[in-house]
């Protein structure tokens, strides 16, 4: 039975994807992950015990503990999503994100590497390394605000340069090079996928959608980034990774690949839609949306985000599924069941 090696397994994004091979492949998964404040292993209770699953709790900037595991599994597919990827975090110490996204990359790459060279041709000749990036490396772009053409705006590209703005987007930018000079110098076979926000069940409270609906239950002030005018491009979790399996499967090797919702959307509206379901399906005598409270802006926010990925469409047929309207839904109601169970102030 052939396995894939997913890094970060334990994380919002991470558990979604090993849930999903278990549940529509025919492959076996090793997850991988150090289980920080972003990683619950609790999330994937309902696969723990498949035979098809194995769970490793380590550092992949531990190399020995990542030459081990490749030796132990022999992947066909290492799948890397370990990393640090919350910006306020990043702002405000930096350090884990360049052990991590950088240095773990590294350490990771250098031990595949070594790993890919001493397998049997047939086997040298399937294997890939995914690398799971963000749009965020590529900057902003310009907002219909400040723009005299609100229409036909540019959207990020995968030849878009990048100019990243804060440390978490840095050390993403970093490790997508450190991969790129790892597939033309070394010639491990490598793609790229660089993708929008995600949203959808499971994820952190602290990102901006759970973080929300978590505020408004507990009825406490919803802090907005200055005016709230950010625009991104929302992504369903599950469209993410069924286009993260036609990549890692289909992609021809040593390209990139940009994964996007297309769902541009003000983060002051994704708000307002979040406080107008909670007032549908919990209603309270006074609008949820009474809560929001503007605050100063920070360092460094990007404008706009927007993602281009008529690549993946036209060269891999891969499509989202999910309006915003319905994968909000789906992502409210989700918090809504769950957090019953608990008390969310």
């Amino acid at each position: 039975m052939e396995t894939i090696l997913v890094t970060g397994g334990a994380g919002f994004i991470g558990s979604v994807l090993v849930r999903y091979i278990i549940n529509h492949t025919d492959f076996s998964v090793v997850n991988v992950d150090k289980l920080t404040y972003a990683g619950n292993e609790t999330t994937l209770a309902d696969i723990k015990s498949n035979p098809r699953y194995s769970f490793e709790c380590a550092d992949v900037c531990d190399a020995v503990e990542i030459q081990r595991i490749l030796k132990k599994y022999q992947p066909f597919l290492v799948m890397h999503l370990a990393a640090e990827s919350h910006v306020d975090r990043s702002i405000h110490g930096p350090d884990d994100f360049i052990k991590t996204n950088i240095i773990g990359t590294y350490t990771l790459l250098e031990e595949s590497r070594a790993y890919w060279s001493g397998l049997p041709l047939e086997a040298r000749q399937k294997f890939r390394f995914h690398h799971v990036s963000t749009d965020e490396v590529y900057g902003d772009l310009p907002h219909p605000q400040n723009s005299a053409e609100s229409v036909n705006l540019p959207k990020f590209k995968e030849t878009t340069p990048y100019a990243p703005s804060s440390p978490y987007s840095a050390s993403k930018a970093s490790s997508d090079h450190l991969v790129r000079a790892w597939y033309r110098t070394y010639g491990l076979p490598v793609v790229v996928t660089n993708c929008s926000n995600n949203y959808g069940p499971y994820q952190h409270q602290e990102k901006l959608i759970p973080l929300v609906i978590s505020r408004a239950l507990g009825n406490k002030p919803i802090p907005i980034y200055g005016t709230g005018n950010q625009i991104r491009d929302w992504l369903y979790v599950e469209d993410h990774v069924q286009a993260l399996m036609t990549v890692a499967l289909k992609g021809s090797l040593g390209e990139t690949y940009n994964i996007g919702g297309m769902n541009e959307m003000q983060n002051i509206d994704v708000v307002r839609m979040i406080c107008q379901l909670l007032d549908e399906l919990k209603p309270k005598p006074n609008q949820y949306a009474n809560l929001v409270q503007h605050v100063e802006d920070r360092p460094g926010h990007d404008m706009r985000y927007a993602i281009d990925c008529s690549k993946l469409q036209s060269d891999l047929g891969w499509a989202p599924q999910e309006t915003f309207e319905s994968g909000l839904r789906k992502t409210v109601q989700w918090c809504l069941n769950e957090w019953a169970k608990k008390d969310v102030s």
